[in-house]
């Protein structure tokens, strides 16, 4: 009587190791007639770099920054601790250049751009402050001409 037991647990194990195999054979088929059709699909490669250029269009807005009315002292602020909490997070998730660029608009506005930036300098990477550093004299040329051109607007009215 055991012997019988044994012999239907050796034959359902086997079935069940068949069953696998031919399932695992026939989704690796599957995978495979289906990325040969798409690849032969003539249209295939156009829309993989029109998909590419939508999503690097979606990317680009996060980057872009929209300068603050810089004679609104509010504005200013909320900027200010926008940019902060923004340069955080993006460093937070190990997006060095995007947070640094959030970091580097904080400090450009900035009421006293040196003690931040010792405490930024206290709490950075050092990689990641030089960085920082070095990519600080483009924004603040930046800033500065967008105060000349808020200033020239005044003028004109």
């Amino acid at each position: 009587m055991q012997g019988g037991l044994g012999q239907v647990m050796i034959t359902t194990k086997t079935a069940l190791s068949l069953a696998a195999g031919v399932c695992g054979t026939l989704f690796l088929g599957y995978c495979i007639y289906f990325d040969h059709k798409r690849r032969n699909d003539p249209g295939f490669k156009q829309k993989l770099r029109e998909r590419r250029k939508k999503q690097k269009a979606g990317q680009k807005p996060q980057t872009s920054t929209k300068i603050p009315d810089l004679k609104d002292t509010e504005a200013v602020q909320k900027f200010f601790l926008e940019e902060v909490q923004l340069g955080e997070e993006q460093l937070a998730q190990g997006d060095f250049e995007n947070g640094v660029e959030h970091l580097t608009n904080a400090v450009a506005v900035c009421g006293q751009p040196q003690q931040l930036l010792q405490v930024l300098q206290q709490t950075l990477p050092p990689q990641v402050f030089q960085m920082l550093i070095a990519k600080l004299p483009s924004v603040s040329q930046k800033f500065a001409s967008a105060m000349a051109t808020t200033t020239m607007d005044d003028e004109l009215e």
